[in-house]
C-alpha cells in the first residue's frame, strides 16, 4: 500500500525536475533558430534558413582573432592560477602555520571585492606600468580574478589527503621536494585538473574586469560579444552561442559516459 504513494512522489519529483530544466533551457534553445536567420540583424527565420553567420564567423578575422585571444589568455591564466593555488594549498598542508586561517582569508580576498572595484584598481595599476591592453596585463588580471577559486578547490583537495603519506615518504629517505612531486602531487591529480578546468572556464567567460583593461589590441571573445550586442546586435553572436552550447554539451556527455564506464568497470 505504501509503494504507490512513494512511486507517485518519485515520478512527480522527476517531472518537476524535467519541467524546471526545460524552463531554464528555453532561452538557450531560442538562440538556435536565431543563428540561422538570413537577415543582418537578430531575428527568427521566416521560412528561409541560412548558414551565412556561421560562414562569417569562420572567415571573419576579427572574430577568429578574439577566439584566439580568449584561448591564449584562458590557457595561460588557468595554468598560472593552478600553480599558484597548488603552491599556496601545500604550504598549510606541510607546515600547518599558526595563522593559516588569516592567510586563506587573504588569498580569498579578491572574491569578496566587487568586480567593478577590482577593475578600477587593476586599471590604475596597469596604467602606471604600461600593461593596459596587452596580453601580459590581461593574463595578470585574469590570474588575480580566478586564483581564489582555484585555491578553494586545492584546499579542499589537500584537506582530504592523508598526512601519513608525507611521513611515510620522509621515513623512506625522500626529501621535501621529492615527496611533493612523487607522492603528494600524484595524489592530487583530480584536484589539480578541477582547479585548472574551473580557472579555464572562469577566465574564458570573464568580462567585467576585461572591459576596463583591454579593448583595442587584445579583444577576447566575451568582449567581442559585448561590443556586438551593444553596438550593432550582430547575429554572429547567436552562431557563437550555439557553437559554445554544442561544445559544452559534448563535454558534459563525454564526462557522463566516462563516469558511467568507470563505475561499470569498477563494479
Amino acid at each position: 500500500m505504501m509503494r504507490k504513494p512513494r512511486n507517485l512522489q518519485g515520478w512527480l519529483l522527476k517531472l518537476a525536475a524535467i519541467l524546471t530544466g526545460l524552463f531554464l533551457l528555453m532561452p538557450l534553445l531560442a538562440v538556435i533558430p536565431v543563428s540561422f536567420t538570413p537577415k543582418r540583424f537578430l531575428s527568427l527565420p521566416k521560412g528561409d534558413w541560412s548558414l551565412r553567420h556561421y560562414r562569417a564567423l569562420l572567415t571573419d578575422e576579427a572574430w577568429l582573432a578574439s577566439i584566439s585571444d580568449s584561448v591564449l589568455v584562458a590557457m595561460a591564466s588557468s595554468v598560472i592560477a593552478t600553480v599558484l593555488a597548488t603552491t599556496f594549498a601545500l604550504g598549510p598542508w606541510f607546515r600547518q602555520p599558526r595563522y593559516g586561517g588569516a592567510l586563506v582569508g587573504l588569498a580569498l580576498l579578491p572574491m569578496a571585492v566587487p568586480p567593478v572595484v577590482s577593475a578600477v584598481i587593476i586599471y590604475f595599476l596597469q596604467a602606471r606600468i604600461g600593461l593596459i591592453d596587452t596580453y601580459a596585463g590581461l593574463i595578470l588580471t585574469h590570474v588575480i580574478m580566478v586564483t581564489p577559486f582555484a585555491v578553494i578547490v586545492m584546499l579542499t583537495a589537500t584537506s582530504r589527503l592523508d598526512k601519513s603519506l608525507e611521513l611515510a615518504s620522509r621515513n623512506l629517505g625522500a626529501s621535501r621536494l621529492q615527496t611533493t612531486f612523487w607522492v603528494v602531487l600524484p595524489n592530487l591529480k583530480f584536484g589539480l585538473f578541477s582547479a585548472w578546468f574551473l580557472s579555464l572556464v572562469l577566465s574564458w567567460e570573464e568580462i567585467a574586469v576585461t572591459l576596463f583593461v583591454s579593448g583595442i589590441d587584445v579583444i577576447t571573445l566575451p568582449k567581442r560579444i559585448w561590443d556586438g550586442l551593444r553596438l550593432n546586435v550582430d547575429p554572429i553572436i547567436a552562431a557563437v552561442s550555439v557553437i559554445l552550447m554544442v561544445l559544452t554539451t559534448i563535454a558534459i556527455v563525454a564526462k557522463a559516459l566516462y563516469e558511467h564506464r568507470k563505475d561499470k568497470s569498477g563494479s
